[in-house]
């Protein structure tokens, strides 16, 4: 017998990313193109790298959805149907929306799928309603609401319902945030969010500023919602979004991976009742993030939810590399993201169950030679380790 579950929906910053994500765990994966979205610092994909993705993504049975969530001015919409045309022609399986201009747009040039995008902060029954006569099939709720709210939401309009699950949070109503602007003058509702709320502020009165003050009050913890996917599932949500696809591929990989093997979990057993929740749990925290909380999505998020302090990295891992090829009882070649030495002891990931801990005995080019460091960006040989895969990501600790 299996239960059912919740869409994964996990982010693709580049095209190696989608690949990480899909292989670790993802049902879906959500990018972006070289314009109309909200990611601009991010590795973007251009035309040939969105039509190797959807057929990597769909070949393993993942679907691919497609920013286009930025807020428009009619000079970009002017541009937007050539674009529509693509994603058409490669068949993506929705894209992500916030604008009525747009989305009338899209309605005018193509039949493709839409989803409202957290950017248009919809948070209630009657907005729903609005939107979804206005063409939208998914609603991506605003990071306000509860999973208790949101069930209200689902059934009072049949709409299929998606929900932040993971990752950063942002202290403004989503979309409606424009401290970037005034701080950098970059628009942080057309892709060129400077995340001023994570910096340290001080107050001053009458040209007297008052040291004991400063303080992050503006930065959110991140959410982690693992705990609550019982109530998720309760509640019929039907797609779990994580956040980051300006992220790590470590990130990508064990966000992915984590809830992906909780999911498969409850598909198996009906139940969370299991002692790898404390292993999710720790594998959770060896990607970098702020301390974490569960937000709006058990209750209303207060200043509990503050992080008030500055940023750090304790506990995290960073990716050495991606396994290229494995060679039996020889070794394997790997694609070095970060750098490692002989004697390290890393750690690869596979796509399912615990990670393995791997001594580097030897570090060679692919022509044999031995090396004292590995380079980032060359491509090495190492230990053969039994069960690894291609795409399989190796990470080191940076912290002890």
């Amino acid at each position: 017998m299996s239960f059912w579950t919740p869409e994964l929906l996990s982010p693709a910053g580049s095209l190696e990313k989608l690949k990480v994500s899909v292989l670790y765990g993802a049902d879906a994966v959500y990018l972006g193109g070289q314009k109309f979205g909200l990611r601009q610092a991010s590795d973007n994909f251009t035309y040939e790298e969105l039509a190797e993705g959807v057929e990597f993504a769909h070949s393993r049975g993942s679907l691919v959805y497609v920013v286009l969530n930025s807020f428009l001015h009619d000079k970009d919409l002017a541009e937007l149907p050539e674009f529509l045309n693509l994603l058409s022609e490669l068949k993506v399986d929705a894209v992500i929306v916030s604008d009525l201009g747009v989305i009338s747009t899209i309605k005018k040039h193509s039949n493709l799928v839409i989803h409202l995008s957290t950017q248009a902060s919809c948070l209630n029954v009657e907005s729903a309603k609005l939107w979804q006569q206005m063409g939208a099939q998914r609603i991506v709720l605003g990071r306000e609401v509860t999973i208790k709210e949101a069930a209200k939401i689902k059934q009072a309009t049949g709409l299929e319902i998606e929900m932040f699950v993971h990752g950063s949070m942002c202290m403004a109503f989503s979309g409606n945030c424009v401290i970037s602007n005034y701080t950098q003058g970059r628009d942080s509702n057309r892709g060129g969010c400077a995340h001023s709320c994570r910096f340290e502020y001080s107050i001053d009165f009458d040209g007297k500023n008052d040291e004991s003050k400063k303080a992050y009050f503006m930065s959110s913890k991140d959410l982690e919602g693992i705990r609550l996917l019982p109530e998720f599932i309760e509640a019929k949500i039907d797609s779990l979004k994580v956040e980051g696809r300006n992220k790590s591929h470590h990130y990508a990989g064990t966000i992915s991976k984590v809830y992906g093997d909780a999911l498969r979990y409850y598909r198996e057993h009906g139940n969370f009742l299991s002692s790898d929740m404390l292993l999710w749990e720790e594998e959770l925290r060896k990607v970098s993030h702020r301390d974490y909380s569960t937000g709006s999505l058990a209750s209303y998020a207060g200043e509990e939810t503050i992080y008030n302090q500055r940023e750090h990295d304790d506990n995290e891992f960073v990716v050495s590399g991606i396994v290229l090829e494995a060679t039996k009882d020889q070794h394997l070649l790997v694609d070095v993201k970060s750098a490692f030495h002989p004697g390290d002891i890393l750690e690869v990931m596979p796509f399912k169950g615990p990670t393995t801990k791997l001594r580097v005995d030897f570090l060679k080019t692919l022509s044999g030679v031995d090396l004292a460091k590995s380079k980032p960006g060359s491509v090495v040989k190492i230990p053969f380790l039994p069960g690894a895969e291609k795409f399989n990501l190796i990470r080191k600790a940076v912290r002890v």
